[in-house]
């Protein structure tokens, strides 16, 4: 068992893990933040996506213990004193979900898109969400909820 401690949406958190618990599996089983979702377990998908230090990170493959000492961020911890966070309320306005499977994810990877990107072009924002599939729409309604918060 490993101790560690990281704050998780403003939280200190502190546990003992295996040390080949992955951080996914610790913010759902043991945090119980169950919007961080696990579709693959292999990086290929990035509904795990979460930020870790501000910057978006596949969840999947990094274990819990590598995140020690770390800032976490996941999609429950975006919105502030009950308003939410413009990516959501993009996602909300453009209809940018249908099953909302990889919505957690998406979002978390475009708030580094747009902290690096401010004011993304369509195709920015297509090669920024690139590492994380959505199985239900087109993209376009994903695409124009991204740009509609850069927007705000």
């Amino acid at each position: 068992m490993n101790k560690i401690s990281m704050t998780v949406n403003g939280k200190r958190r502190t546990a003992d893990l295996e040390p080949r618990m992955l951080l996914a599996h610790f913010l759902r089983e043991q945090l119980r933040l169950t919007g961080t979702h696990i579709g693959c377990d292999t990086t290929q998908c990035g509904a795990c996506t979460v930020l870790i230090d501000g910057r978006s990170a596949k969840s999947c493959t990094i274990f819990a213990v590598q995140a020690d000492g770390s800032e976490i961020t996941t999609i429950e911890g975006l919105a502030h004193n009950g308003e939410l966070h413009p990516l959501q309320n993009g996602f909300w306005e453009e209809h940018g979900l249908q099953c909302g499977f990889c919505t957690p994810g998406m979002i978390m990877a475009a708030v580094t898109l747009l902290k690096d990107t401010p004011a993304p072009t369509e195709r920015e924002v297509r090669e920024g969400i690139a590492g994380n599939f959505c199985r239900c729409t087109g993209y376009q309604h994903i695409v124009n909820a991204i740009q509609h918060a850069a927007r705000t």
